[in-house]
């Protein structure tokens, strides 16, 4: 019995171990994408190759924070714990990432552009931030349920793009690429911080706000279907 109870012990440690080491390097390629578009003078051009970060989170099946959200009231409870450790590791890998770029040459070059990106965020309300998260959150779930369900290729990759795309050129707040931005736009202060929690918690409304959604509409189609 108590052999047993060792191996799975060993078993759970490994698995949360390679949850971990997934969300940060989910969280290293989210940091990369932001490096990305604030090396680029073009907007779009950036956007776009921005991108790259979440193509390769949901094509090698990464986990990160803003992809997880949609799933959490079709998961058991214990779901949560995997969304929690996963902001976690998506924080030490954008972190990190945002740490390593600062010993680089290249830091030069996207200092006062992330500390310009850095100074709106935190100039900007409490309920805006909130808003602006929220909207992020339903196009990350939009994107990533896509690519699960959509099965024509061009479609479900096209979905991933154009969602990250959408969310950098509005304006949208994504927790995680904040956490890059602040740390390489030096805004970990008491305020960085409170405002990062508004944007964890407003992607999270957003995220769960369309499958809550499509749920409602399924059970009102199913009574209509039965007449009642």
């Amino acid at each position: 019995m108590e052999k047993n109870l060792v191996v799975i012990e060993k078993m759970s440690i490994k698995r949360v171990a390679i949850y971990l080491l997934k969300s940060i390097l989910a969280g290293i390629m989210i940091a990369i994408g932001g490096t990305i578009y604030l090396s680029m003078e073009n907007k779009i051009l950036g956007a776009f190759l921005f991108a790259i970060g979440l193509f390769i989170i949901v094509s090698r099946e990464l986990n990160l924070y803003t992809g997880k959200l949609g799933y959490i009231f079709d998961r058991p409870p214990k779901y949560l714990i995997e969304v929690i450790t996963t902001i976690i590791g998506n924080f030490i890998g954008a972190f990190l990432f945002g740490l390593l770029v600062k010993n680089t040459r290249i830091y030069v070059n996207i200092k006062d552009k992330a500390e310009a990106l850095c100074s709106v965020k935190l100039a900007d309300s409490i309920l805006s931030i909130l808003l602006l998260s929220a909207f992020c959150g339903i196009l990350m779930y939009l994107a990533v349920d896509g690519y699960k369900k959509i099965t024509d290729s061009l479609g479900k990759n096209l979905g991933v793009f154009l969602g990250v795309v959408v969310f950098i050129l509005s304006g949208f707040e994504h927790s995680i690429a904040n956490m890059y931005y602040f740390t390489v736009g030096n805004a970990w202060n008491l305020k960085g911080f409170s405002y990062m929690g508004i944007m964890i918690i407003g992607n999270l409304i957003g995220g769960v706000l369309f499958p809550l959604s499509f749920k409602l509409i399924r059970k009102l189609e199913e009574k209509k279907s039965k007449g009642i």
